[in-house]
């Protein structure tokens, strides 16, 4: 099985407003980096959009170490799906679970792969995070151009 270092990170100026996501990820010497956005979204839908296509990119199941500055993602990928799924997506005081969609999607690809989570702080000179960092930046721009 391929092993795979992929950081991911996602960015919102505004909350809502233009936002982008970015992945930096690498395997055996080689590197690959992906971006995007989205001319009005949030913060956390970009978060969980980095990780989604950063496990959609990879062509093969692999064993993925996955870096995320993100609570949401990982307290969501950690701890609130299991109740997520049983209670029919809907959260412990019955109200619908927000970006459903993309959990869903995140689920999806989290089960094609072999993932370890690792959370790590944003901004704090984690090479890989600023790298996915600047991509996510770079999606906010191409999203401004694009609006």
């Amino acid at each position: 099985m391929t092993v795979v270092e992929m950081w991911t990170d996602g960015a919102c100026k505004g909350n809502p407003g233009p936002g982008g996501w970015g992945v930096w990820m690498r395997t055996a010497g080689h590197e690959r980096e992906l971006f995007g956005g989205e001319a009005a979204t949030t913060n956390n839908r970009m978060e969980l959009t980095a990780v989604i296509e950063g496990l959609r990119a990879l062509t093969r199941p692999c064993a993925v170490t996955l870096h995320v500055d993100s609570t949401y993602v990982m307290n969501g990928m950690s701890r609130w799906i299991v109740g997520w799924k049983r209670n029919g997506w809907r959260t412990g005081d019955k109200k619908p679970v927000k970006n459903k969609e993309l959990w869903q999607a995140l689920d999806a690809e989290v089960a094609r792969h072999t993932v370890t989570w690792v959370w790590v702080k944003g901004h704090s000179g984690d090479v890989g995070n600023e790298r996915a960092d600047q991509l996510a930046n770079r999606g906010v721009e191409v999203a401004r151009q694009d609006a």
